[in-house]
């Protein structure tokens, strides 16, 4: 399979050129229909605005908002006159804002008023205060060197801050030909857009993305799952990640597909558009699919349209899978693997797989990826069906680290492969199980133990919607184990019931010596369960009981 040498806003033109009347971007909350002329138009319009603007090629410009239709045109608009769209976490913070508006060296940011109650204006106005006292264009701030521009996305005024239809009044000034003089100074392998790593330890890093590595990824996560022009992908995960802007916006218009976008997740909105809009795929993280699946009101929907999409995020319960497939009927639904520093899909089963492939593995490497599995520390590869370190090497593999040589270094060995931290299986056909990451393999009492299995076990519990297993330190055997379950609606168990039923299925080591019952897990914004969060709730819980 051949790759594409294509920039995004190439990508975009071609299926302007191809089918212009077509559907490309639906916002069923907002009653948008965008086909693929009006989109462009749209994007076109915010380019011509971000270079009235003075936003250079290479600039960076920060994206902070849930998956509103400026963050979707915002993101081909960059790719268009060559700016690096730079992705803002929505749950970020104070702290965590200005730490990568520093650390990003970001000269525009584009925000969204509120979110979930929280303003980010506010929280804004906190890390930059001479915002309020700043002529347009014109920030001075001490902390924030680089950053001149602040575009709200409101219609109100606001101190220091363009609205965006400033931005689109000034690219008035801008040329047709300006902007198509700007497109044809770009190439495919500059970096195009910046993600910051979700930080569930350490401080977050800048994964620099070129246009090769996600527009390819895009199209061949489309492939895996036979999108066509024809198809209606609903897209609920939020844009700053991978899965929303690589794996859904991308995805959709390389095959010239019509995107229906949920703004922000919730689980009834996913349903209601399913079956209004007749979408023939979705994307989720598994605490998704149960969100839906557990709905009061599912069965009100007819979801028959549904075929394909992708599950990803995190470990997908087999219990999940099925119901996915069964109740839900996407029963071409498939499994992808990756982290952002691979653009992000590494691994994916195929439609035809079988339901076992689809429930145990995370499916092959895509075409023109290669991958490896290595003793953990080594290059050294270990025999099929062994677990070790899955490396990858390829056109996914990240430009590096932004000004982070020694992190890159470190990620990325001599010979280009991609080390990615996490524990995978690969069996003789090339098939891979991901088992977990090296830090979380607990081990206890010197057998390895991988949480993921004692998990996948747990799930079969029919009072059991979901479990998470972590290791915790322990005098004697160095680590135990902990699981932390969520029982179904209206159902009740103990501590002991959960061992009675592990007794004599699964090996004496690996039943959890603590069990703990929890409504709900500390979350990243993209889906991501934060185990080192249950750790420290896990370390205190120990202590108090200890007392």
């Amino acid at each position: 399979m051949s790759l594409l040498e294509l920039t995004i806003g190439e990508l975009l033109d071609r299926k302007v050129k191809e089918h212009p009347d077509h559907e490309a971007v639906v916002y069923p909350e907002r009653d948008i229909r965008w086909t693929y002329q009006e989109f462009d138009q749209k994007v076109n319009e915010a380019a011509k605005g971000l270079m009235a603007l003075g936003v250079e090629k290479g600039e960076h410009v920060a994206i902070w908002a849930d998956n509103k239709p400026e963050w979707v045109t915002t993101q081909f608009a960059s790719g268009k006159i060559g700016a690096v769209l730079v992705t803002v976490n929505t749950s970020y913070r104070a702290q965590e804002l200005e730490y990568l508006l520093q650390q990003s060296d970001t000269t525009t940011l584009i925000l969204t008023e509120t979110f979930k109650g929280t303003s980010y204006l506010d929280i804004l106005n906190e890390i930059l205060p001479e915002l309020k006292n700043s002529e347009k264009g014109n920030i001075q701030s001490s902390k924030l060197p680089k950053l001149k521009n602040v575009i709200l996305l409101s219609d109100e005024d606001c101190p220091g801050c363009y609205n965006w239809q400033d931005l689109i009044q000034l690219g008035e000034r801008v040329t047709d030909r300006e902007l198509e003089k700007r497109q044809r100074q770009l190439h495919y392998r500059d970096v195009i857009n910046m993600q910051y790593t979700s930080g569930t330890t350490g401080f977050p890093k800048g994964v620099m993305l070129s246009h090769y590595n996600i527009v390819n990824n895009g199209k061949q996560v489309a492939e895996c799952i036979e999108l066509s022009k024809e198809s209606r992908l609903c897209i609920p995960v939020p844009f700053f990640h991978c899965f929303g802007c690589v794996m859904g916006t991308l995805a959709t218009v390389s095959q010239g597909a019509t995107m229906v976008v949920i703004e922000q997740f919730e689980p009834e909105a996913v349903l209601k558009a399913l079956d209004q809009e007749k979408c023939t795929a979705v994307h989720g993280v598994p605490t998704m699919f149960i969100a839906e699946l557990n709905h009061p009101d599912f069965e009100k929907y007819n979801l028959s349209s549904l075929r394909t999409g992708i599950m990803a995020g995190s470990n997908c319960p087999m219990e999940v899978m099925k119901d996915v497939m069964n109740k839900m009927g996407v029963s071409d639904i498939t499994i992808a693997y990756g982290q952002t520093e691979s653009s992000p899909v590494i691994t994916q089963t195929r439609t035809n797989d079988s339901i076992e492939r689809k429930v145990s593995t995370v499916g092959q490497a895509h075409p023109n990826v290669e991958v490896k599995i290595v003793h953990p520390g080594t290059d050294d590869e270990v025999p099929p069906n062994t677990p070790g370190e899955l490396c990858t090497r390829g056109y996914l593999v990240m430009e590096g680290y932004y000004k982070n040589e020694e992190a890159t270094q470190a990620a990325i060995d001599s010979e280009g492969w991609l080390h990615t931290g996490d524990i995978g299986v690969m069996d003789e056909e090339g098939y891979v199980e991901i088992t977990g990451r090296i830090k979380d393999m607990v081990i206890r009492g010197g057998e390895n133990i991988y949480p993921r299995e004692i998990e996948e076990f747990l799930y079969t519990h029919s009072d059991i919607v979901d479990v998470q297993v972590i290791g915790v330190p322990d005098p004697k055997y160095g680590e135990e184990l902990m699981a932390w379950i969520i029982t179904k609606e209206g159902k009740e168990l103990t501590a002991d019931e959960v061992r009675e039923f592990c007794d004599g299925k699964i090996s004496r080591y690996k039943i959890p010596r603590y069990i703990e019952f929890t409504d709900e897990y500390p979350m990243t914004a993209s889906g991501k369960i934060q185990k080192f969060k249950l750790r420290e709730q896990a370390k205190e819980l120990i202590m108090q009981n200890n007392k």
